[in-house]
């Protein structure tokens, strides 16, 4: 909706029945195939012939590094299909960097950013050493998973043995058929099928206030950002409900850093916790549209705004501010809060969009009677 209101001409890959669908924007819309997702994705460039691509979701961004590195013999692989994507999402030679907390984490610290001490763990034995050497609680994070599904917080040596034995798995055939029934992402089947063992990671736990700083990047630059402390979150781990607009020189200056030295473009976000002293530390990188990327704050706080200026050559857009509260209630999570800050916040409603709005206030797993027979017969399901 952003991009379509600076003028671009949007067109999109999603699965069948996603929330994106019920939107008016969209130009075109091509099916996100579960069997031959790299197929798509060439089928839909090929015919769009877009400027940019803007990936929604890390599931995208790894599909776009996979077609990155195909050879030009594959049909539909052209050197402007690889300009193109270098072009959207920056250096190609970083691209595993992006996808791996470990690699992305050392290399901040390698660039002089704040960064909890954190290891790469293998077996019971790195944990073992680790527990010698760190004061618990740790916080223990699988690659590929988002959202805080990822995420577990140990308290206790037992904690952390448990969660890394769940976290290292590879995708279950009971969890691959749950978000097929009750998500409609039959993505996870192909997980499943696959049976990668996820990259887990361990981080020292760090007391503070979680933040992040949603950034748009050119060839290595950063053009705009929204720096943001949570105010209200869905658990510990899970994602913001209500954040609060701050000035967060500190964790911009870090955004800078990371996209310098990673040649960025496109849109990404920073992942960061305040301690008592307001100094943030970097948790990890989300390569992709973040929840705050499409709002309009003002002067420099725009980032579709910053997007739109670099593809027409034009020195800035006329998009209109959309609020100059510092609260903003993400939709449709502020309607899981009591938060005392929710009827002072600006809701970011997508205004205009009714059927868009339905869709997102009941989701379709509220709707099936499978999520119930799921929630009565297999409640780890559902955690999962």
């Amino acid at each position: 909706m952003a991009l379509a209101e600076v003028g671009c001409e949007v067109s999109v890959v999603a699965t069948r029945n996603n929330p994106v669908q019920k939107t008016r924007v969209i130009h075109r819309s091509f099916r996100y195939s579960v069997l031959r997702p790299l197929s798509s994705l060439l089928g839909a460039i090929a015919t769009v012939k877009p400027d940019l691509i803007v990936p929604c979701d890390d599931r995208a961004v790894e599909h776009l590094h996979q077609l990155h590195r195909l050879p030009c013999s594959v049909e539909g692989v052209t050197p402007r299909l690889s300009e193109l994507i270098e072009t959207s999402l920056g250096t190609p030679v970083n691209f595993p960097i992006l996808t791996s907390r470990h690699e992305f984490l050392r290399t901040a610290i390698e660039c002089g950013l704040r960064v909890p001490p954190t290891r790469l763990i293998n077996s019971f034995d790195d944990l073992c050493q680790q527990r010698s050497e760190w004061a618990l609680p740790w916080v223990l994070k699988a690659d590929g998973t988002w959202g805080g599904r990822g995420v577990r917080l140990a308290h206790t040596f037992e904690d952390a043995t448990k969660y890394f034995d769940e976290l290292s798995r590879p995708c279950s055939l009971k969890r691959a058929i749950k978000r097929f029934s009750i998500n409609r992402d039959s993505f996870y089947l192909r997980e499943w099928w696959a049976r990668r063992s996820p990259t887990v990671i361990a981080q020292r736990f760090i007391e503070g206030r979680p933040a992040n700083c949603a950034v748009f990047s050119w060839k290595g630059e950063v053009l705009a950002s929204i720096a943001v402390e949570v105010v209200s979150a869905i658990g510990l781990t899970g994602p913001a409900i209500i954040v609060r607009v701050i000035d967060g020189a500190e964790m911009t200056q870090a955004a800078a850093t990371i996209a310098r030295r990673l040649r960025l473009s496109g849109f990404f976000g920073l992942d960061f916790v305040l301690d008592a002293r307001g100094a943030s530390h970097l948790l990890e990188i989300n390569p992709r549209c973040t929840p705050p990327c499409h709002l309009s704050l003002c002067h420099g706080r725009d980032l579709v705004g910053a997007l739109w200026a670099q593809l027409s050559g034009q020195r800035a857009s006329t998009r209109r501010i959309q609020t100059k509260n510092q609260m903003i209630a993400y939709f449709p999570q502020a309607r899981l809060t009591k938060s005392e800050f929710l009827e002072s916040s600006f809701h970011d409603v997508p205004t205009g969009e009714p059927e868009l709005e339905r869709e997102l206030l009941q989701p379709w797993p509220d709707r099936t009677l499978t999520l119930r027979l799921f929630t009565r017969l297999a409640s780890e399901f559902v955690s999962e």
